[in-house]
This record gives structure tokens, sequence and C-alpha cells, in this order.
């Protein structure tokens, strides 16, 4: 990754020098990308923050889909799925009430990250038609990572590599990004194909190195260590840990946790396997990760511990526009106020209260702020 060093003085002083509206809003979506493909966590935090506030600060329309998706991203890598969830539903809503010519994408990253398998196909085939007539290649490119996830979450590990090496073989402008290189070379490895994950650690080694960011070197070395040895790999899992535990990204942390527990398990180390894996469980079960969680707690079960289910009602029982009118809601924003930024009518956004109240039994806004509260829909910012 030659222009590495280019890439993070030109994304150092997207961020430092004074730009005018017109300017950011015609570069930040760049600036996003490259803050992820330099694995630099805070960058990417930051500029997706500031390019979802000055979208609808100035009612840039056109642009505000593409920011909702970046910003959905950040929040689910960051574990916030209540914030991920209210972020889609306010997308959606934008992409219908404007007739963007954008294809929905937030929902189907949702499906995908959950490991919702029925959800996730639908939503898909749905779209699918509609992408190839338009020649969308990155909507196609993304929907293979975000469906390497799914099919990792669930275990699919063959479907997995398959999707994930399409992908990467499709990446155009900054290359394959670490985060596909890292769930290509998961899947080979548990999928008793370590062959085929060679290469794809050579690329991932490179852009960790060239990127220098605790989130690239943590993921480089987790996944240098599936494919690694004894006291080797271990020494590569505790590192990879290490690192991670220092960024915001903290789902890639939950799944280095899972997968050194299960490489502990297959060592026959059941009680360090046990610490890990119950790390695991109990992040990926509070970020909404649900596919992962199980895999988790089946590792925990084959430990003989007996796991008890965690949950969280309310991305269970609200729907994704009811969080986001819910979250609206308890920020202090009226009913109408709420309406006007999702393109609904007051009335709509009332009866959408009211569901919200009866499933969650509350009887109050400042009840609701509570019991959003305790379930974590109501973490992060929007």
């Amino acid at each position: 990754m030659a222009g590495a060093p280019a890439l993070r003085a030109a994304l150092r002083a997207f961020r430092t020098e004074p730009l005018s509206e017109e300017d950011e809003l015609r570069w930040l979506w760049l600036a996003c990308r490259i803050a992820r493909a330099l694995a630099d966590d805070e960058a990417w935090d930051e500029l997706t923050a500031r390019h979802l506030e000055l979208a609808r600060r100035i009612g840039a329309f056109s642009a505000l889909p593409v920011a909702l998706t970046d910003r959905v991203l950040v929040e689910l890598f960051s574990g916030r799925t209540g914030a991920a969830m209210s972020l889609a539903a306010e997308s959606d809503a934008v992409v219908e009430a404007t007739g963007s010519r954008v294809t929905l994408r937030t929902s189907i990253v949702l499906a995908n990250w959950q490991g919702r398998d029925a959800e996730a196909v639908a939503l898909i085939e749905a779209r699918r038609q509609d992408v190839l007539s338009r020649g969308e290649g990155l909507w196609l490119a993304a929907n293979d990572w975000g469906t390497a996830i799914r099919y990792n979450g669930l275990g699919r590990y063959q479907d997995a590599l398959a999707l994930a090496e399409r992908g990467a073989g499709a990446a155009r402008g900054l290359g394959p990004s670490i985060l596909l290189l890292a769930e290509l070379i998961e899947a080979a490895a548990r999928s008793g194909q370590a062959g085929r994950a060679t290469g794809p650690l050579a690329q991932l080694a490179e852009i960790a190195q060239a990127a220098g960011t605790d989130w690239a070197l943590g993921t480089h070395a987790r996944a240098a260590a599936m494919l690694a040895e004894g006291a080797a790999a271990e020494r590569l899992y505790r590192e990879a840990i290490e690192r991670l535990s220092r960024v915001r990204t903290r789902a890639t942390l939950a799944r280095a946790h899972l997968l050194y527990g299960e490489w502990l398990r297959r060592q026959h180390r059941r009680v360090d396997a046990r610490e890990q894996l119950r790390v695991a469980y109990t992040m990926l079960s509070d970020m909404g990760l649900e596919a992962f969680a199980e895999r988790a707690s089946r590792e925990l079960l084959a430990t003989g511990e007996t796991v008890r289910k965690r949950t969280v009602a309310t991305l269970d029982e609200l729907t994704p526009q009811e969080v986001q009118v819910a979250r609206l809601a308890v920020g202090g924003q009226t009913n109408p106020e709420i309406a006007a930024q999702l393109f609904l009518s007051p009335r709509t956004v009332e009866w959408h209260l009211r569901k919200v109240f009866g499933k969650l039994g509350v009887g109050s806004r400042k009840e609701l702020r509570v019991a959003l509260s305790d379930a974590g829909t109501a973490a992060g910012r929007p």
C-alpha cells in the first residue's frame, strides 16, 4: 500500500484545514472511505459523524443516504446496534420520500450483521435486479462482504469464502479492505482450506503495516493466529486482543475473543476457553450480533458450561422505525420535529409512539428514556 503516507497526509489536512460547506460535502464521502481503508477508527468516527451532520443541516438529500449508510457501519463496528437500527430506518425513509435512485442498503447491512439469513436473502433478491440494471458494482461488492460476514456468523464457512474471494477479486480503487480480507481468511481457516488464505494474509500484512494503527495491526494478528499453531498462535491471539481493546471498533474485539476461545477449546484448555467465550458471548449478545453470539454459545456448551440466553427486548420487539422515533422522542424532539426529520406525518409519529409505549410497558417519555437506556438502544450518538 505505497500510497498510505500520502493518504494519511491528505486525511490529516482534510480534518484540520477549513473548507467551505460545498467542498466538504463534495469530498467527505471519499475521506470517510479513506479513513476506513487506513483503519483509522478515530478519523472514521469523526468524519462519518461530520458528513451526516452536514447533510442533515443543509438538507442535502442526495448525500444523506450515503452519509447514513456510512454511519450505520460505524455504529455496528462500535457495537451500538440500536443506534444503527434507527439510522437505517432514517435512511430508508429518506430514500423512499425523495424518490432517490440510491438502492436501499442499510436494512440489508443490519440483516447481514445480525445473521438473519432469510430476511437478508429476501432483501437482497428484491433489489438485485435493480442493482444489475444500473450497473452498481460497488453495491454488489459491498453486498459480497456483508454476506460473507453473515455466513461466517452462521458457520457457513465455505459459502463465506466464496463470497469474500469474489468481493476481493472485484475490488477497485483502494483495493480489498482489511475488513474483507479478514472475513476471507476466517472463512478459509474455518473451512479447512488454509492454503486459500496465504495470499490474502500477505496482502493484509502489507496493508496493516502501511496503516500502522491498532485496528489494522490487531486485525492482522487475529487473522494470522488462525493460520498459526501452538505458542505462535496464542501470542498472536493475545496481541490481537490487546491491540483491539484500544480501538473504538468493539465488534472486532468481540470476535477476537470468540476466535481465541474457539482455539483454546480445540487445544483442550476448557477453563481458559470459557473465560474468552464468556466475554465474547456477553459482548456479541449486547451488540445484537445474534449469529456470532450463537457461535459463542455453542462453543461454551461444548466446554460443558450452561449458557443463559441474553436478550435485549427492545431490539427484538421494536421495528427499526419505532427505535428511531423512540430515540428522537427521548432526545427531546417534539412529534412535529420528529415527523419532519423522518418524512412522516405527526399523526404517524404519534401512532408509532403509542406502539412503542405498549410494547415496552411505559406511559411517558421519561419512562421510555429509562427503558431504552436499560436495553442499550439509546447508546451512541446519531
